[in-house]
């Protein structure tokens, strides 16, 4: 395990992966998103932005915390958990511009809390609405691959919801390898999408690649590769202030699926072994603390 200086990820640029885990999208009420979207059977649906360094845009506000969730003023809001792997990645870019590799180099837990906003024309626009609207755990696994086979052989990642002192399950525990892209597969899609997907006005998706290249070609990239499905709970369920987000990416070969629900059911998520934890109090904008130090 290792330690991820969060403030270092203010560098790169921060992408989602829609579609990469079966039934996700139904669940979100956001499959009807991607009608027009021509894609496999089996492969995710695109990639979409949610922070660019140096945009001046909304995508330009640094959007990820380890330890809360703010909830946006000023509207009523529908917010889900998002539980992801989420993968810092080194990226190789061509003489023009654009990207030739993505090369995992971490992997831990990942919130891409959304807003679910129907009629919203890009999936941006569920992602970022200001600081600490993303999650990624401050401890996280050194790998040298994401394949079924390898780095994800005996991964898991669960995801729970604390409420007045009652813990539940939020999405289904679920194995890394069952991504439908992982591995090879996966990155090489990657590299497809962001020197291929231009986006269009009647669907949700966006130019990333060209966003890296206007960005000036970021090295790293955190990307979030895939929400797990819901729980029934976690599927209609939404956060208000008070909640604790929890989302574990965990070793189920040092540590069984029981052992870490009863972990975070006692609330000692943070003492389980090979597991990277990311625990985030969510909390109304009006009473946002300050902004932690990440050394």
């Amino acid at each position: 395990m290792e330690h991820l200086d969060l403030g270092a990820c203010r560098d790169a640029i921060g992408i989602g992966v829609a579609g990469n885990f079966a039934g996700h999208l139904e669940q979100a009420g956001e499959a009807v998103d991607f009608a027009r979207v021509v894609a496999s059977a089996d492969a995710p649906k695109g990639i979409f932005p949610w922070y660019v360094p140096g945009s001046e845009t909304f995508l330009g506000t640094f959007p990820v915390a380890s330890d809360r969730l703010i909830v946006p003023g000023g509207e009523e809001v529908n917010l889900q958990i998002e539980p992801e792997v989420g993968a810092l990645c080194d990226l190789a870019y061509d003489e023009d511009g654009m990207v030739t590799a993505v090369t995992p180099r971490r992997v831990g837990a990942f919130n891409d809390c959304s807003i679910r906003r129907p009629g919203a024309t890009k999936i941006s626009h569920k992602k970022n609405w200001g600081p600490a609207s993303k999650g990624m755990a401050s401890t996280v696994f050194a790998v040298d691959d994401i394949e079924p086979d390898g780095g994800f052989a005996t991964l898991r990642l669960a995801s729970f919801l604390r409420r007045d002192g009652v813990t539940s399950a939020y999405g289904v525990d679920s194995a890394a390898r069952d991504y439908s892209y992982a591995g090879a597969r996966l990155l090489d899609w990657l590299v497809d999408r962001l020197r291929n997907q231009l986006g269009s006005d009647d669907t949700p998706l966006e130019p990333v690649g060209r966003y890296a290249c206007d960005a000036g070609r970021p090295a790293t990239a955190l990307i979030g590769i895939g929400a797990t499905r819901y729980t029934d709970l976690g599927e209609s369920t939404y956060l208000r202030a008070g909640d604790e987000s929890i989302v574990v990416l965990y070793d189920g070969a040092v540590v069984p699926s029981d052992r870490v629900a009863d972990a975070v059911g006692d609330g000692r998520e943070l003492e389980l072994p090979s597991a990277s934890v990311l625990t985030q109090l969510v909390v109304p904008a009006e009473r946002r603390p300050a902004e932690p130090r990440h050394s």
